[in-house]
């Protein structure tokens, strides 16, 4: 669509993100003239890398509570913009469009094409539907505004006016998709509070040689637990990615926001309990049996099939064991600091990855300076704020995404 500086719109959306373009699909089927300002050269770029490029569209929790319940402290807030769109209302929202969804573990739906560009073209195609204009590679220059009302944006492609605005530049992660943290800086100017952003689903760091050669290797039900100067903090069980450049996967994530307020207290360390279901004399027994049952093998090999062979040699390693000693040499207090080391395998934590490997940041607005009713700022009057500029914490597994669309409809269903 052509269009020039003079034309006024309804609308205009700052973001082509999963926000953006279900608060301009929204309200072009409500008839509102709607122009989206994208910076990229084209919309939906992080949207179209979520999931790993399959795009974890929602979690499949249809009761509302709990499902609120995965933000921590802002489930009064949300429980209101819930119970206009939902889990449910999302479902029907795609399904209705032809994009079926599947459910994998953790309830995580994801499209059946296993997809995620193809949720950003029944979006664009949604906007074209409704005449939405779209206007890409034009960056906000700034936004003009007086007296708690924006005037107007000026952008690299000129000046546009609105009667209503909404922003819904993303957060601060994966920068190298356009998240730059443009809106925080505009919120403040508009006088808006801002939380500073952290990354709040982030890999860990850890220079422990033996950890990072295991690199792409997945340890399944594992615990995990963390400790800051020997003292006992929290654990979790689950699934462990380690990486080159430490640990990764949806166990480690989680436990990113906690491990992040240990850091400034110590020194954080890692333990891995390999066997989470055996205490130490049971583990003990089982080591006794299959011991017993390869007593003229190289210790090293009695856990083929059992344990990676990496985790196998610094679990002997810590216990003082040298891998090829033969197995009917080990002895009882060999095999007891092997068990405890099975049962205790620890590396110190460097730190968090920063933003540019963080899956979702925390940080932005807190939610009592909006109305979750409308998503209108309650500092400027003609501004409604969408998606990842709330300061709100939430898990991997569909959530985040869930509020891009529940925040997007809202706003441009009230805009």
């Amino acid at each position: 669509m052509q269009f020039n500086d003079s034309e006024h719109f309804n609308t205009i959306i700052i973001g082509g993100g999963a926000s953006g373009l279900m608060a301009a699909a929204t309200a072009g089927a409500r008839g509102r003239r709607v122009l989206i300002i994208e910076k990229n050269p084209e919309c939906g770029r992080k949207l179209s890398i979520s999931g790993g490029g399959r795009c974890n569209i929602t979690n499949a929790e249809f009761d509302q509570h709990l499902f609120a319940d995965h933000y921590g402290d802002a489930k009064k807030f949300l429980l209101s913009a819930f119970s206009q769109f939902g889990v449910q209302e999302t479902f029907e929202y795609f399904n209705s469009r032809g994009l079926a969804f599947v459910i994998e573990d953790r309830k995580r739906a994801f499209p059946i094409t296993h997809s995620a560009p193809d949720v950003t073209r029944l979006l664009l195609e949604e906007c074209r539907k409704y005449g939405v204009t779209i206007k890409t590679s034009c960056a906000v220059q700034s936004i003009e505004s007086s007296n708690g009302h924006i005037d107007s944006i000026v952008t690299t492609q000129g000046s546009f006016t609105a009667d209503t605005y909404i922003l819904a530049t993303g957060g601060a992660s994966h920068p190298e998709t356009g998240s730059t943290g443009d809106g925080f800086r505009w919120l403040k100017r508009l006088g808006h509070t801002v939380v500073t952003p952290t990354p709040s689903l982030v890999p860990l760091a850890v220079r422990e040689r033996w950890v990072t050669n295991l690199q792409g290797i997945t340890v399944k039900d594992v615990k995990i637990s963390f400790t800051v100067d020997g003292r006992k903090t929290f654990n979790t069980k689950g699934s462990i990615l380690f990486t080159h450049f430490g640990i990764s996967g949806p166990t480690v994530l989680h436990c990113a926001k906690g491990v992040a307020d240990l850091l400034p207290e110590g020194e954080v360390t890692a333990h891995l309990d390999l066997f989470p279901t055996l205490d130490e004399g049971t583990l003990n027994r089982h080591l006794v049996e299959r011991f017993d049952a390869h007593k003229n093998t190289m210790v090293k090999n009695v856990f083929a099939g059992m344990l990676l062979t990496g985790i196998v040699d610094r679990s002997l390693t810590v216990a003082g064991i040298d891998p090829n000693t033969q197995v009917n040499s080990v002895t009882k207090e060999q095999r007891s600091r092997l068990t405890k080391a099975l049962k205790d395998l620890s590396f110190p934590i460097d730190g968090l990855l920063g933003m540019d490997k963080a899956i979702i940041a925390d940080g932005g607005v807190p939610l009592s300076e909006v109305s979750m009713q409308t998503m209108r700022s309650k500092v400027v009057d003609n501004l409604h704020i969408t998606g990842d500029l709330f300061h709100i914490v939430r898990p991997s597994g569909g959530y985040s995404l869930q509020l891009c669309w529940t925040t997007g409809f809202i706003a441009g269903n009230s805009v």
